[in-house]
């Protein structure tokens, strides 16, 4: 039977993961992001308690866990000042591919890696001319031989610089209709061809983005993983806990700034009383933190669902935990920013850089729009605009 109340494993994993993440806090993070370095540190010591892989298979090295679990750890690092964007794409995404869908000798080669942090792989869906459309991604692979050869550009890639491979989404021919159709490929970071440029962004974080070029990349039989005819049904077995693992990821950002706030709230006095003690401070922050609960609400919902195997039902759950979070996150982060007027926009107290970053909730991986498309086609039963 499964439940939304959280059992005591999950209420001490979430007070454990709680415990490293204040551990480092928000100054860790930001002085790994002045320094120009990943954090490495914070990794490693999640990797050695096994919040790493608590999602992945035991005889592999993992937890026997699920997304529920890994959603925790994400959040909590999150509310904590101090998450770690490659959870969302290392062991949550190509993680549970390689793990639903590799063959034997690649679960043997990566997932104990991924599980104790010593091998990170990224996730390349996103190109130039296809957004959020994962229907019109050009990025190809046609056979030669033996071999496969995989030709196109990625962009957003995230961690690429740190990982051993990429999990590239290409298109193949279906010999029978002659129709373009996913398939997943590991790509190793040295393969021959395959070349990375890093993205100027504004937004600053310790995972850099990347644009790959992938040019004849030659490939052995055994890069593909999966069932080459599989197509949607390995795409959203990574995409599906992306979603969930981005709403943890807002949820988490969303509740450190509205603790931020609160702290300051109870103890700035401008009249006669601390600030909070005002509807017109304390009544927004209470519907932020409502609106952050019922976004997790509906996260641990779809983490339920795809961990039991329903990726129907997982898919729609998910991509509205992921809208619904990336919304709460925004709005928590801009009240948060006003709670503290102008020391809202210091440096010292580190809120104005999440402004920027709760943006990249509502962003990536697909748009809010792109999530009502789907809302209002598949659950509503509307006709496409597109």
């Amino acid at each position: 039977m499964t439940t939304l109340i959280e059992s005591e494993e999950h209420q001490a994993l979430r007070k454990a993961v709680s415990a490293l993440g204040k551990r480092y806090g928000r100054d860790y993070i930001t002085r790994v992001i002045e320094e120009g370095r990943y954090p490495t540190e914070l990794w490693q010591e999640a990797a050695k308690l096994g919040y790493l892989g608590v999602n992945l298979p035991e005889e592999y090295g993992g937890g026997g866990g699920g997304i529920a679990e890994l959603s925790i750890v994400l959040e909590e690092l999150g509310a904590s000042g101090a998450p770690l964007l490659m959870l969302v794409v290392s062991p949550a995404i190509c993680g549970t591919v390689i793990a639903r869908f590799g063959t034997e000798e690649q679960k043997r080669t990566w997932l104990p890696g991924l599980a104790d942090g010593t091998r990170t792989m990224a996730f390349g869906i996103t190109e130039p001319d296809a957004g959020s459309n994962s229907h019109r991604i050009t990025t190809s692979a046609r056979r030669d031989g033996d071999d496969w050869l995989l030709t196109g550009r990625k962009v957003f890639i995230s961690g690429v610089d740190h990982a051993d491979a990429v999990l590239i989404v290409g298109r193949t021919e279906d010999a029978r209709t002659g129709k373009l159709k996913p398939c997943l490929f590991i790509v190793p970071r040295d393969a021959e061809g395959f070349s990375r440029s890093p993205i100027d962004m504004e937004l600053s974080a310790a995972e850099k983005q990347w644009e790959l070029v992938l040019d004849d990349v030659r490939l052995p039989a055994d890069a593909l993983v999966g069932d080459e005819d599989a197509g949607l049904l390995q795409l959203f077995a990574g995409l599906n806990p992306e979603r969930v693992m981005t709403a943890a990821f807002a949820i988490g950002m969303g509740r450190y700034a509205v603790a931020k706030a609160l702290e300051y709230a109870r103890e700035r006095t401008v009249w006669k009383t601390p600030i909070g003690a005002h509807q017109a401070i304390a009544h927004p922050l209470a519907q932020a933190h409502i609106d952050l609960e019922l976004a997790r609400l509906m996260m641990q919902k779809a983490a339920i669902l795809y961990d039991a195997g329903d990726d129907i039902g997982a898919g729609e759950a998910a991509n509205m935990a992921k809208y619904a979070a990336g919304e709460a996150c925004v709005r928590a982060v801009d009240q948060a920013v006003h709670t503290l007027g102008g020391n809202g926009l210091t440096r010292e107290f580190g809120l104005a850089s999440l402004i920027i970053g709760a943006r990249v909730a509502r962003i990536a991986p697909v748009s809010r729009e792109m999530i009502l498309n789907y809302i209002s086609h598949q659950t509503l039963g509307l006709p496409k605009s597109y």
